[in-house]
């Protein structure tokens, strides 16, 4: 895909998403004190309903995920980069604090902000109900949607084409959520490298992933291409995850997201994203 496509895709699913947050920047603050009103009914401590103690802000991530989060030679956090961590940093910059990056495995992520090892997950998270239940989240920062990554010259035309062939998606992403609703058959990997290679290598018919990423895969292989299907994939909205009942963590995070939202900072980090190669 060309890098004009990229760009005019990552731009507008930015625009769009300021929109939606302009109609509903007012039906926060409701929703905040519930939050934290069920967390201390549930009995959770206080070091649960204050921001990150001392300098550093840290962030678990899932540095397998360009272009919102990757390794670098230099980064913009140490090794790592890319939207989400140019995000995380200037939150925490903001605030007076350093970010910290933890990197590790996506499905480990929640469970380590539960235990207290990190303060805050940013890694294309997927805000779903079933993930509400146990961490709260912020604003969302941008809307996606899945795609099917196959070869030149494939078959593969709409969802409903996989259903006989070898699907590859990477653990934990909504890629695999899709396909376990539709009730196809796929193998999972824990590095959306490792599925692209299969595919590149012959082993499988098709990836199922997130838009952005699926295209910086694209640019990056040749002999690739983006197959979508709106009718069968909805739209997802990525957002930063806290601990439930964290008020205070989540209210300086989103005070930071809304600002970069309506002031076009993260339009401008798309862009930026989408045109490094």
């Amino acid at each position: 895909m060309k890098k004009a496509t990229k760009l005019a895709a990552l731009v507008l699913a930015m625009t769009m998403l300021v929109s939606v947050f302009a109609a509903c920047s007012n039906s926060g603050s409701a929703g905040d004190s519930n939050s934290n009103a069920a967390s201390q009914a549930a009995g959770q401590s206080s070091e649960a309903q204050a921001p990150a103690a001392g300098t550093e802000l840290k962030f678990g991530t899932n540095a397998e995920f360009p272009p919102f989060e990757f390794v670098a030679a230099n980064g913009v956090i140490g090794q790592y980069d890319g939207i989400d961590m140019a995000i995380a940093k200037q939150i925490a910059e903001e605030n007076g604090k350093t970010a910290v990056i933890e990197n590790m495995e996506f499905d480990s992520l929640l469970v380590a902000l539960q235990n207290g090892q990190i303060d805050a997950v940013i890694a294309g998270m997927t805000v779903t109900d079933e993930r509400k239940e146990s961490v709260d989240f912020s604003t969302p920062y941008y809307t996606a949607t899945q795609v099917m990554i196959v070869k030149e010259g494939s078959d593969i035309t709409k969802a409903s084409d996989i259903a006989d062939k070898k699907i590859c998606v990477i653990q934990g992403y909504t890629g695999q959520t899709c396909m376990d609703e539709m009730g196809y058959p796929y193998e999972a990997f824990k590095k959306g490298t490792e599925a692209v290679l299969e595919l590149v290598n012959g082993k499988c018919d098709v990836v199922v992933i997130d838009s952005a990423t699926a295209e910086k895969y694209v640019s990056d292989n040749q002999g690739l291409k983006i197959v979508e299907d709106p009718t069968a994939f909805e739209g997802e909205e990525y957002a930063i995850a806290v601990q439930k009942g964290n008020t205070e963590l989540l209210n300086m995070i989103n005070a930071a997201i809304e600002k970069k939202l309506a002031d076009g900072t993260i339009s401008s980090l798309a862009a930026q994203y989408a045109e490094a190669e």
